[in-house]
């Protein structure tokens, strides 16, 4: 993940270790992003109801 701080992209170093793992692991970016979005929906849910 990427934050803008004054016009300079800063990268999430947990984010960044995240993925790094991932890839150690042999997921892709693809199901990284997949296994997150599936998360976010049940979370959301959780939160709502």
């Amino acid at each position: 993940m990427l934050v803008t701080r004054s016009s300079t992209q800063v990268i999430d170093h947990e984010w960044f270790a995240l993925i790094l793992e991932a890839k150690k692991l042999g997921l892709s970016l693809d199901a990284v992003r997949e296994f997150l979005n599936q998360n976010e929906d049940k979370e959301l849910l959780t939160k709502n109801s």
